[in-house]
């Protein structure tokens, strides 16, 4: 589909494959990084071809987190005129993440090795999360006198909790694959990479054949719910089913049943 500097996209079928491709970086996330994050991500969303998101790492890590020697130019001035042009870069770094949330498209990560910083901010806007038994974590800004900034600490609560997150978040430790299943930050852990890929190519086919337009449905109920609360979300959910049903994909799956086969959506 595209190549640019920090990432390669690619088709399979209806998946969208991301690839962080800055290996000799350790795919350390500079500022082209986020722009082009945010650029994919609203055209995944706009593509109706593009029904799940796979995003993976070459290399030995997922990411190391923000590039600091970039992050370092952000860091110069003094003046009140400074501070606020870096308050309005740092919501423009936050869309990047923002946009894989906003994105209707089911989005899975797929982590190995070190995955750190920036990189959780990124893994909290994910729908689903898998890793390897190598994969290494950790909310690494607390440890450079830096509060998180991309969304760690508005998302990843929802995702493990308050207790967990607490201790994650107020000491930067390092936490393993086998931790992040324990407290539900990822849903698998693989053997290894090779069996990572496998596992969420199987998952992202899944969801990508199902009815498109309600698994887009799904996540925005989903993610509605969780900002607005129960009732609210219970009445947004009344108004997305009455606005879209019957539809021809739910008479597919009517007829496939009673044909016993499988059946083919074509998101109407």
């Amino acid at each position: 589909m595209s190549e640019n500097q920090s990432m390669d996209v690619e088709a399979d079928g209806h998946v969208a494959w991301l690839t962080l491709c800055r290996p000799e970086r350790r795919n350390a996330m500079g500022m082209a990084f986020f722009k082009e994050l945010t650029d994919h991500f609203r055209r995944f969303d706009e593509d109706p071809a593009v029904r799940a998101v796979v995003i993976r790492a070459t290399g030995k890590s997922f990411t190391a987190g923000l590039d600091l020697m970039e992050a370092g130019a952000m860091l110069t001035g003094k003046g009140a005129d400074d501070r606020e042009r870096l308050r309005k870069k740092i919501l423009d770094l936050q869309e990047s993440n923002n946009a894989i949330e906003r994105c209707r498209k089911p989005v899975i990560a797929a982590v190995h090795g070190h995955c750190i910083g920036g990189g959780v901010d990124l893994l909290s806007a994910c729908d689903i999360r898998l890793a390897s038994a190598d994969a290494l974590f950790s909310i690494r800004e607390t440890r450079i006198a830096i509060i998180a900034d991309l969304g760690t600490l508005q998302r990843l609560p929802h995702i493990i909790g308050q207790g967990w997150f607490r201790e994650l978040a107020l000491t930067g430790r390092d936490f393993t694959a086998g931790e992040a299943l324990q407290m539900g930050f990822v849903t698998r852990v693989c053997e290894n990479r090779e069996a990572l890929i496998k596992a969420a190519d199987d998952l992202a086919k899944s969801i990508a054949a199902m009815a498109p337009l309600t698994v887009q449905g799904v996540k925005e109920v989903i993610n509605y719910s969780r900002d607005n609360g129960v009732y609210p979300g219970l009445s947004y959910v009344a108004q997305k089913n009455a606005a879209s049903l019957p539809s021809e994909d739910l008479m597919e799956a009517v007829t496939a049943f009673m044909e016993k086969r499988e059946p083919v959506f074509h998101g109407k």
